[in-house]
């Protein structure tokens, strides 16, 4: 069980949650291009606040990323 507490704060994992988040910026899409169909203001606005969560969600895994190569020589 600690080996995968660990796993989450590594580098493999942070990829595999930015794949993830990133994945998940398909289904908003998709979300978004169907409320300006219907032109349905109300799932229109929140496909853009799930979109804002995914940037932030990607934002914040990012610096984490930066954060585990800092401690590491090779890459400065």
């Amino acid at each position: 069980m600690q080996k995968a507490k660990g796993f989450k704060k590594s580098k493999t994992g942070t990829y595999l949650s930015m794949g993830t988040t990133a994945f998940g910026a398909i289904a908003v899409t998709k979300q978004i291009k169907k409320a300006r169909a219907e032109h349905d203001t109300l799932k229109l606005v929140d496909a853009v606040v799930s979109a804002a969560a995914i940037v932030t969600g990607l934002a914040i895994l990012y610096r984490e990323l930066k954060r585990l190569g800092d401690d590491d020589v090779l890459l400065g």
